[in-house]
């Protein structure tokens, strides 16, 4: 098959789970397209979809004609998508999935797409989409990254044949060391913005080192919320305690888990509604056999069970995850018991071979719906 992957952006550190995607899923040929508005669409190793001499001259007939310039832009990108020949689409998102609506019906090219947290979770995206009604419609099927999405998804009109839960994978170099438990730490992988909460872990990790001074705390990532806990590092006294790494690579994260304790994350739903899909760091973490110290919050109850794969506590509940922390810290016997089943777990049922092959069976059935119409 032909297969065009769309994502609003072309790397981005933390959307590891696009690039398994583009890395992974089997095709003749792949397109991987690229870009949040038409008119600075890439595809990868094509170029832009509408060259900057094409462009102005779509503009300038617009202009002269009173022709809207979207619908030109749309038209042109509906070309360059039927030369590619293209079998099936995976779109990455839900809101930028709605954007190719016309494009697919009129190219008459099937179509999956593939939410993963904010696009089914912020409000004010769910409003402007209009609640994904023809997305609905016209899509082969739904993909839901957490049993609460699938939910959500369902309540907005879904139909239940076309919404498939097909949880991610951690990348398999996570499997290839085996976890030392061998410095005093915790790690945090993940953007530094709301629904992640990273000042409410330092909070809590405020609290374990009062008992353990020399416990360090290893946060990678970066975003909105990175100045504040800087800023709030400083003011707990912490700054031996607690490093801001900033983006680190998926090698060097796999080193990082192999010698820590534990895994933590606050993950919360933010004021506008975001919430995570399920955290890959929490897949990630698991497969490297730590034990994931987190919250009750979207996907990550359904991947970590309370007591035998981690430490789970209610959203805003500082007090309890600095106690599990405290849990970790004081009986690493008792951590390792939680990563060896976390381990155990993912490999059996989270693999990141399960999630493609999914993907690769819904692909062909889409096709094969489209071929029987």
């Amino acid at each position: 098959m032909n297969l065009a992957i769309f994502s609003p952006s072309q790397n981005p550190y933390s959307e590891t789970f696009i690039q398994a995607h583009k890395n992974f899923i089997k095709a003749d040929q792949l397109y991987f397209v690229f870009g949040s508005s038409f008119q600075n669409m890439y595809a990868e190793n094509q170029g832009k979809l509408i060259k900057p001499k094409r462009l102005k001259f779509i503009r300038a007939i617009s202009k002269v004609f009173g022709k809207s310039f979207n619908a030109s832009l749309e038209g042109e990108v509906l070309k360059q998508l039927q030369n590619f020949k293209i079998d099936i689409a995976l779109v990455e998102y839900g809101n930028h999935a709605n954007k190719f609506l016309r494009v697919f019906k009129k190219a008459n090219i099937p179509f999956i797409v593939h939410f993963h947290g904010y696009d089914a979770s912020v409000r004010n995206i769910i409003e402007k989409n209009n609640n994904y009604k023809e997305l609905f419609k016209s899509a082969s099927y739904v993909i839901a990254v957490s049993k609460s999405m699938r939910e959500q998804l369902k309540k907005m009109g879904c139909p239940n044949d076309k919404l498939i839960y097909n949880v991610y994978g951690a990348n398999p170099i996570f499997k290839e060391r085996q976890p030392l438990f061998s410095k005093k730490q915790a790690v945090a992988i993940g953007r530094f913005v709301d629904k992640k909460a990273p000042y409410y872990t330092i909070i809590a990790f405020k609290e374990l080192v009062k008992k353990h001074p020399d416990a360090q705390l290893l946060m990678a990532g970066q975003g909105v919320l990175s100045n504040t806990c800087l800023n709030l590092i400083k003011y707990f006294d912490l700054e031996n305690n607690v490093k801001l790494l900033g983006v680190v690579s998926p090698e060097e994260i796999a080193e990082l888990m192999q010698e820590s304790y534990c895994f933590v994350q606050h993950s919360i739903t933010s004021e506008s509604g975001d919430q995570e899909g399920t955290p890959l760091a929490v897949l990630e973490s698991a497969l490297s056999g730590l034990p994931v110290v987190s919250t009750y919050h979207a996907g990550i109850p359904d991947v970590i069970e309370h007591e035998k794969t981690g430490l789970l506590c209610e959203e805003h509940d500082v007090d309890k995850m600095a106690k599990n922390l405290i849990r970790i810290f004081d009986d690493v016997e008792f951590a390792k018991r939680l990563g060896e089943n976390a381990r155990e777990d993912h490999i059996k049922n989270y693999s990141l071979e399960r999630h493609i092959k999914v993907l690769e069976d819904l692909l062909e059935k889409a096709i094969l719906k489209k071929d029987i119409k």
